[in-house]
């Protein structure tokens, strides 16, 4: 990006892969001037400081908002509604409001009660993230051709809203605006699902009395370490994912239950042509993913591709 900062002040709240990759980009790209960084672990915050994330750091967090034009928070989203309480008496007049977290009705039910009139809040979910955390784990091109989606308000201001929009474009993101509910069935099916499936496969296999651990580790093939990847998320944020799009979820294990009934039918009764048909459908959609360029079909699903992180903060 050329031309003046988007922002003169960015608060970042948590400074985990995405607070650290936020912060990387936008220093990089020239999309702020200053950058304050707050987190409740002083270890954390010792850490982002020696990586040279921000300008200033801070354990409080309302003082960490103070003359910010941007705050994001990138905390599990069931600390929002604490955090957003704790700031609210700081944040500045005219401020942008919005957070990085993967259900947005429940943010927006938590946060919005406490946003002082003044302030613009527009929640966010950048699609974009792998299994690894910490200040340590994050880099600048994390949202390169990844989405960001965005879930304003009916009465959100437009320029604020037009402004949050180029900041997310210039951190590489593609921008799309969704209804929270809506958003929230989305992830619940291409995000959420996925994982709770991969950490149930892993507790499974752990809890094999046949296999044992160390046959699990040294026979793995491809499938099983995919599954690994998602189910090494971090605990805390996916718990609260769960907790915070129950609704969503629960609809969508449902209707993975059955399918998976009909899959356990068709193998009991030979059903091979159900079975070419599906995995010829599936196989399908992975080629409309690498289309897309959401993924490549490189050897080991592209993930030893540089600059192409796969996703794990869905």
């Amino acid at each position: 990006m050329t031309g003046a900062p988007l922002f003169n002040r960015m608060a970042l709240i948590g400074i985990g892969l995405i607070g650290s990759s936020l912060a990387q980009v936008a220093r990089q790209r020239g999309l702020v001037n200053e950058i304050s960084i707050s987190t409740r672990s002083p270890a954390t915050l010792q850490r982002a400081e020696e990586l040279g994330l921000g300008d200033y750091y801070e354990l409080d967090a309302a003082a960490a908002v103070e003359d910010a034009d941007l705050v994001i928070l990138c905390v599990p989203v069931g600390a929002n509604e604490a955090v957003a309480k704790w700031i609210a008496p700081s944040l500045k007049k005219g401020a942008i409001l919005s957070d990085a977290g993967s259900t947005k009705e429940s943010v927006v039910e938590q946060v919005s009660p406490h946003v002082p009139d003044g302030v613009h809040f527009i929640p966010g979910h950048p699609i974009a993230g792998t299994e690894h955390s910490g200040p340590d784990a994050g880099f600048s091109t994390l949202f390169d051709q990844r989405w960001c989606v965005l879930t304003p308000p009916d009465d959100v201001d437009q320029e604020a809203l037009q402004k949050l929009k180029t900041f997310w474009e210039s951190c590489g993101s593609d921008v799309d605006l969704m209804e929270p509910k809506h958003h929230d069935l989305v992830l619940a099916i291409v995000s959420h699902l996925p994982h709770l499936i991969a950490y149930n496969i892993v507790g499974t296999a752990d809890d094999l009395a046949t296999v044992t651990k160390s046959q699990v580790i040294k026979y793995s093939a491809s499938g099983f370490r995919d599954f690994t990847r998602l189910a090494a998320s971090d605990p805390t944020m996916w718990r609260d994912v769960c907790l915070n799009n129950k609704e969503a979820i629960l609809e969508m294990l449902a209707r993975f239950s059955e399918d998976l009934s009909a899959m356990q039918r068709a193998i009991r009764w030979g059903d091979g042509q159900m079975l070419f048909d599906l995995f010829t459908r599936t196989r399908g959609i992975r080629r409309s993913i690498i289309e897309a360029g959401q993924e490549t079909d490189a050897p080991d699903f592209g993930r030893h591709v540089a600059g192409n992180p796969v996703s794990s903060n869905d």
